[in-house]
């Protein structure tokens, strides 16, 4: 059984702690299913899909917004039956052999079903990663990366808008921060030329993507990437020259860059900033560098 974490009320966490994982979940996935895998979910969810007004009926329409999912998903084999209960998450999801799955929401979702797709989204997400055998090594990363794949997949905006604060009450789906998802959203904006936070209904998820999208520019903008900016330039060269002195340097786990000598010359390796995979290329000025698991073409002076 797979849970779905929420803040209800309660404080909400901001900021990017979960970054490192995020990025991780990010690589698994480019792994499991390939950059045409992905391509295959350019298109996001369109919000009328996700629709959930009061007069619908409550069970037939989870039962719509839940088929939405599963075709958006591409889980054509999967038939997902959705019921209500007193429960201490948002949702859980039975993973079995299929095809049908059972999901259970909290009781609160009856009178709160403007928010039922962000927590189907969650639920059927686990499905398609159980059907992929995707997974990582223990319960938070495991979320971690199912908040991120449905992220990244076109559906996850549902999560983060979900995401409401007021003076008096606060509610969050979801165990990225809302940072975190604005940061995947956003990654995942810059693949497929589109700007989610036109559907978005709350504003602080509209703050939150924002603030996410900037973080992932960041990843742009880091040497030896060209569009890195003059700080990070004059940090790199002094670091490239004392690596170039010094045959075999310690790797600083701070610096998004690592040099690595060897027979053949001087070596710099650094994040994709697309997928996160390691790219290793010689240091040599200006260069072209392709992503060896997303294929994305990189502008590097190294």
């Amino acid at each position: 059984m797979s849970d779905g974490s929420d803040s209800d009320g309660g404080p909400v966490v901001h900021g990017f702690p979960h970054l490192d994982a995020v990025r991780s979940a990010i690589t698994a996935l480019y792994r499991r299913v390939s950059p045409d895998g992905v391509l295959a979910y350019a298109a996001s969810l369109a919000p009328a899909d996700a629709a959930f007004s009061d007069v619908d009926d409550l069970y037939l329409g989870s039962q719509r917004v839940a088929g939405a999912l599963v075709r958006h998903l591409r889980l054509p084999q999967a038939r997902v039956v959705v019921g209500f209960r007193r429960m201490e998450h948002a949702a859980s999801v039975e993973l079995t052999a299929g095809p049908e799955y059972f999901i259970e929401l909290n009781d609160r979702f009856r009178t709160h079903r403007r928010d039922i797709g962000a927590a189907l989204a969650h639920e059927i997400t686990h499905v398609l990663l159980h059907r992929l055998g995707l997974e990582l090594p223990g319960t938070r990363d495991n979320e971690i990366l199912t908040d991120t794949v449905t992220a990244y997949l076109g559906a996850g905006w549902l999560l983060l808008d979900a995401f409401r604060q007021d003076a008096v009450s606060s509610q969050k789906l979801g165990y990225l921060t809302p940072e975190e998802f604005g940061y995947v959203l956003a990654k995942r904006a810059l693949v497929f030329g589109e700007d989610p936070s036109v559907w978005f209904t709350s504003p602080q998820a509209y703050t939150a993507y924002t603030r996410g999208r900037a973080e992932a520019l960041r990843d742009l903008q880091r040497p030896p990437l060209t569009a890195a900016g003059w700080a990070g330039r004059r940090r790199y060269a002094k670091d490239r020259r004392h690596a170039a002195d010094h045959p075999c340097p310690a790797p600083d786990p701070s610096l998004p860059y690592a040099f690595e000598g060897g027979a053949d010359g001087l070596r710099v390796s650094f994040s994709c900033p697309t997928c996160h995979q390691r790219v290793r290329v010689p240091v040599r000025g200006r260069t072209r560098a392709r992503c060896g698991l997303c294929r994305t073409v990189l502008d590097c002076d190294t």
